[in-house]
């Protein structure tokens, strides 16, 4: 069975979507974070394929975008724990809203923007602890 160029190009940016997903999903995994590979990955590829799926309605395709936003909300809230004077779960929910925001970029076609994007994050990620304790650090 020969599938159509369209069809081919919809599996290209479900196979990129759960690459640039994985990617930040190692990222938390190594670090021991409770979303992973698998939730960034799923999340990163569910946006991109509802965000494919609302391509074909010529009416009102920004609906479905805003959808996933208010969804991916929900899902975040749910990763943010708070006890006693201590907040955990911030980071998680916010780069989840990112993953999907990256999702959404590379249903629409907008490859540059989601790798880019994905850099970015993965940076801030990994960095962005260590940026903040040296700078607390030289404030003292």
């Amino acid at each position: 069975m020969l599938l159509s160029l369209v069809e081919a190009l919809i599996i290209i940016k479900l196979c990129l979507a759960a690459i640039l997903g994985m990617i930040i999903g190692l990222q938390r995994e190594m670090h021991l974070k409770p979303a992973g590979l698998r939730t960034h990955a799923l999340v990163c590829m569910g946006s991109t394929l509802f965000a494919v799926i609302s391509l074909g309605f010529t009416n009102d395709a920004a609906r479905i975008a805003a959808g996933i936003v208010t969804g991916i909300g929900f899902l975040g809230a749910g990763a943010i724990f708070h006890y006693k004077d201590r907040t955990s779960g911030l980071t998680t929910a916010a780069d989840l809203w990112v993953i999907a925001a990256v999702g959404l970029a590379v249903g629409v076609g907008m490859y540059a923007a989601a790798i880019i994007a994905t850099a970015i994050a993965y940076l801030l990620l990994e960095y962005g602890q260590r940026v903040e304790r040296n700078a607390l650090k030289s404030k003292r």
